[in-house]
């Protein structure tokens, strides 16, 4: 199975550029104006992801988000969410690396098997890096004016948080 898997890319790449070479499209060409494209799209879209990361390492660094954890974690106890994720929750949809350390710091903390564990572990898979990806991709292709999609992917981040919460309740009988 290992022997099959190093050769699967290799494959995919020939497959590729016999199917080009076949319907008489100039496959380097195609190559190089897709890096060019590339590269543009990148160009475009560096300031906003620059935007982005510096405010969520202010948000960090400031301590606005244990801030914040703290002050709405007398309801989130009511609600039987461990206190430990909601840093989490609230940097999910800004951050994809600083929730990636954020869990990594919930499972060495609490441990894996913990509630606060679990759910952690439910809640990255479960929610989406919203103003990453809306900056990505509504960036390369221009789109300033978002309407409905920050609200409605933010609505999904939320219950994908407090479904995750009830997941880990009825499957593990916390």
């Amino acid at each position: 199975m290992n022997n099959i898997a190093s050769y699967t890319l290799p494959i995919i790449i020939m497959l590729i550029l016999i199917f080009g070479y076949s319907k008489k499209v100039p496959v380097f060409d195609a190559f190089i104006s897709g890096c060019k494209d590339g590269m543009n799209s990148t160009i475009s879209i560096a300031p906003s992801l620059i935007g982005l990361i510096t405010s969520v390492s202010m948000l960090k660094a400031s301590g606005a988000l244990d801030i914040f954890s703290s002050a709405i974690s007398p309801f989130t106890n009511m609600l039987g969410i461990p206190a430990e994720v909601i840093p989490l929750a609230i940097l999910r949809p800004i951050s994809g690396s600083g929730s990636i350390a954020l869990l990594n710091g919930i499972l060495s903390d609490v441990g894996v098997d913990s509630f606060a564990g679990r759910v952690a572990s439910v809640m990255m898979s479960a929610t989406e890096t919203t103003f990453y990806t809306v900056t990505v991709y509504f960036g390369a292709v221009g789109i300033k004016n978002t309407r409905h999609t920050i609200p409605s992917a933010l609505i999904a981040d939320i219950s994908g948080f407090f479904l995750s919460v009830l997941v880990v309740m009825l499957l593990f009988g916390v």
